[in-house]
């Protein structure tokens, strides 16, 4: 019925204590110094998105162009969240040890 090595595996892996969740530490400097860092590169980067959005206004893109560009955008985030899915799957299931 039951495989044995499955049934012991399981229940060898059922009675491991798991880690006791660790006590949140507040960010320090160094945490806060990177966080305003990187919001500085994110408000660095939309402006430059901005500026070169606005200065090929003359530029005409045919509907099929923009068709790409939005499926472009979609595929895109779709590999992102599949590729963090298999990251979060990966680390569930202890496949990364």
């Amino acid at each position: 019925m039951h495989d044995p090595a499955l049934v012991v595996a399981s229940v060898s892996f059922a009675m491991t204590k798991l880690p006791s969740p660790q006590k949140r530490v507040p960010l320090g400097r160094a945490g806060w110094f990177a966080i305003i860092v990187l919001l500085g590169f994110l408000v660095w980067a939309a402006w430059i998105a901005l500026r070169t959005w606005t200065s090929l206004s003359g530029v005409a893109m045919s509907p099929l162009g923009w068709l790409f560009m939005g499926l472009g955008a979609v595929v895109t985030l779709a590999v992102g969240g599949g590729l963090m899915a298999l990251l979060f799957y990966s680390s569930r299931h202890n496949y990364d040890r």
